[in-house]
């Protein structure tokens, strides 16, 4: 008598060999970028022991504070001008950040994923690592760290195109928001983690903050060489369908040809679409591609507010709360578990829709009201700065994970590429350099604003969220169009709408015809 399988030897067995692999390289790349962001975040957690009101506390019994009227603070962050040092020290990883990125996508096309990759974590393991050391080596040169800033910044810029390449090599358009939104929850908790870990040390020793997220990033960084694997083919998957979709509000033909069958339903003819071409694409061609330019001018207003609360948000806690250090930056991570569940709900409903300008837009402009209320009525009680820290963030962060996941694909593998995944890298360094752009603007505006007072810095932030709309608007009127557009008459055609024929795959085809006539 044969004996039956096991239920969960039934249960792996039912998922194939690509499924496996893809299921490998979407935890893989969720680790590495985890470890990306997981060492970015300690900074703002380390500022406000860096600088802090000494009046009320008391020195260590065996501390000789005799030529040391500072001894809680780390100078040279112990005078007056403390913020605008911050600031400083936030535009110096990234504006290299930014700069680095428009190149990097280009590096990204033309080496091996897996190579770069390693590369750029072990380089940024070692200078996070040496912002630790500066501490147990007793420095109080601002510029030592604002060096290791500008390095660090360039080394992390190994990292958003590769990984987005990879994850576009894996995975097609089907529910690609939802996978996509689902898989960027890494920076919320790259965030998180960080802020955890450095919070278990930057009461007693700060340098411990960023010496332990370093080793992390470059532990990744050797799994990444012994374990990625950049192409389904090179490991004989079946390579993924990148069919065209609406999202970027510009409709390309994907149907040459198309006539009644018996049923009534639409054959359709696709035309071959080749997997690979051998030359890369320039940086002109890439921002030529439709769509581009609106959601890399969008993501500069978003990512300009997402960083201003990364870099800032525990330090304006600790400020108007009073929470100390730890406290502060505990707090902080709310907004990053409201932006894992704000990118989740972005991806779902822009999948269900197919309006990726139209869910931004929409979330930016209710972001921008309840950033008013949050800096009005968030510090009233616990409750309600919890509340209004998971609600923000999930409006802030949702926008910016969309654009930076599924949208950077969408455009990667777009219709006019015909087929180039190689593109893919370029594309999303574009996007997301331009964005950097105003993640570095951001923090810096707000270590100059925020001496004349919070409600400044907060006014800053909602007019980039204002900025950001009013980008996406061409693209959310053709999205409208789409949606709300009545049939034209076509002549000489037969093209009937059924159920076995989708709304919008109808309207897809009606206008593939209209263009071919």
């Amino acid at each position: 008598m044969k004996s039956s399988l096991a239920p969960g030897i039934r249960l792996i067995t039912s998922f194939s060999r690509d499924s496996w692999y893809r299921g490998f390289i979407l935890l893989l790349t969720f680790l590495f970028y985890t470890a990306y962001h997981l060492s970015r975040k300690p900074i703002s957690i380390v500022k406000s022991q860096l600088h802090r009101n000494c009046s009320g506390l008391i020195p260590p019994a065996d501390f000789n504070i005799t030529n040391n009227v500072t001894w809680c603070n780390w100078a040279p962050f112990d005078q007056d001008n403390y913020k605008t040092l911050f600031g400083a020290l936030d535009n110096s990883f990234l504006v290299a950040y930014a700069i680095g990125m428009f190149f990097s996508g280009m590096f990204g096309e033309r080496l091996p994923l897996r190579y770069y990759l390693s590369f750029g974590m072990l380089m940024s393991g070692v200078f996070t690592c040496l912002l630790g050391l500066g501490f147990y080596w007793n420095i109080h040169y601002f510029g030592y760290y604002a060096f290791i800033q500008v390095m660090n910044g360039l080394m992390q810029t190994t990292g958003w195109p590769a990984v987005v390449a990879c994850v576009g090599n894996w995975f097609g358009k089907g529910k690609r928001g939802l996978i996509m939104g689902v898989w960027n929850s890494h920076t919320s908790v790259g965030n998180i983690l960080g802020s955890l870990i450095a919070g278990v040390y930057v009461s007693s020793a700060w340098g411990m903050s960023f010496i332990v997220p370093g080793l992390i990033i470059a532990s990744t960084g050797v799994l990444c060489f012994f374990f990625l694997v950049e192409r389904p083919e090179d490991v004989e998957c079946t390579l993924p369908q990148h069919h065209n979709d609406l999202e970027s509000g510009e409709t390309e033909p994907l149907v040459q040809n198309s006539a009644p069958v018996n049923n009534g339903s639409i054959a359709t003819e696709v035309p071959e679409i080749h997997s690979e071409h051998s030359e890369a694409i320039s940086f002109c061609g890439a921002l030529s591609i439709p769509g581009v330019l609106e959601f890399s001018l969008c993501l500069l207003f978003a990512k300009l507010v997402s960083y201003t609360f990364l870099y800032w948000l525990p330090l304006y806690i600790s400020n108007v709360a009073h929470f100390d250090a730890k406290e502060a930056g505990d707090m902080s991570t709310l907004f990053d578990v409201g932006g894992i569940v704000g990118g989740i709900m972005a991806g779902l409903v822009s999948d269900y829709t197919g309006g990726r300008a139209t869910t931004c837009c929409v979330m930016l402009i209710v972001a921008a009201p309840m950033l008013f209320l949050y800096n009005s009525i968030g510090q009233r009680s616990l409750g309600t700065t919890i509340g209004m820290l998971l609600l923000c963030g999930g409006l802030v962060n949702g926008p910016y994970a969309l654009i930076t996941t599924a949208v950077s694909a969408d455009l990667g593998t777009h219709e006019s590429l015909r087929g180039n995944s190689r593109a893919l890298s370029t594309v999303t360094a574009i996007i997301d350099g331009t964005g950097s752009v105003g993640a570095a603007l951001g923090p810096l505006l707000a270590g100059v604003i925020s001496p004349y007072g919070w409600n400044n810095v907060f006014y800053m932030l909602i007019s980039a969220d204002v900025l950001a709309c009013l980008f996406l608007s061409r693209l959310v009127f053709k999205e409208a169009q789409g949606w709300c557009g009545r049939l034209p008459r076509m002549r000489g055609h037969h093209v009937m709408f059924t159920a076995d024929v989708p709304e919008r795959e109808y309207f897809r085809i009606v206008e593939v015809q209209r263009n071919l006539n």
